[in-house]
């Protein structure tokens, strides 16, 4: 006995038309913002996540200066902040930015990552350096449990600003931001796991 079909027929689009509807959607959305991005870099400004990276690089840059100051004002913190720092080194790098692998004793500029900018100065503004190591050092805290905890915080603040910049940048870029994000929620909990 074959069973009887329903007597309504549902109204509205199905769930196939509905699937490739929404399929064909991502497909214009992925040209067109693809076609947008090439011509903007063609007209020679630069795009979303050149400046993405570069701000990256440059925050990266800051916190290095941030561990040096730490590292100048107390050095038999050394071991602890010596990996960590170097992690924030490949960061920097990670982004497009260049540094030095030795902290600086004497808290001089030169040892300071730098970012490297593929736009130069065609934003109309000079990349911003990041924060002397000197006029980091005078705000460093004089206890060591005080200085993980500035430096604890520093990685945590950072951490939560590039998870929420991951948004806003294409695919790659995402990833990347997302995955030192992580890695700086990482070193703070390293850095804050001694104090409790």
């Amino acid at each position: 006995m074959p069973l009887p079909l329903p007597s309504r027929t549902p109204s509205g689009p199905r769930r196939r038309s509905l699937l490739a509807s929404a399929a064909g959607a991502v497909l214009l959305v992925g040209c067109s913002s693809g076609a947008e991005k090439s011509e903007e870099s063609a007209s020679g400004s630069p795009s979303v996540a050149e400046r993405a990276r570069a701000r990256a690089a440059r925050d990266s840059g800051g916190l290095v200066a941030r561990y040096d100051a730490v590292l100048a004002v107390h050095p038999a913190l050394a071991g602890r902040l010596g990996p960590l720092r170097a992690e924030v080194l490949r960061h920097v790098e990670a982004f497009g930015g260049t540094a030095k692998a030795t902290p600086s004793a004497t808290g001089s500029a030169p040892d300071s990552p730098t970012p490297d900018s593929p736009t130069g100065s065609s934003t109309g503004s000079a990349p911003v350096p990041p924060a002397e190591p000197s006029a980091v050092a005078s705000a460093v805290p004089i206890t060591d449990t005080d200085a993980l905890a500035g430096l604890a915080a520093a990685e945590r603040a950072l951490a939560d600003r590039r998870a929420t910049e991951l948004l806003d940048v294409p695919g790659e870029l995402a990833r990347l931001l997302a995955s030192v994000a992580a890695a700086g929620a990482a070193h703070a909990y390293l850095l804050t796991e001694g104090t409790r």
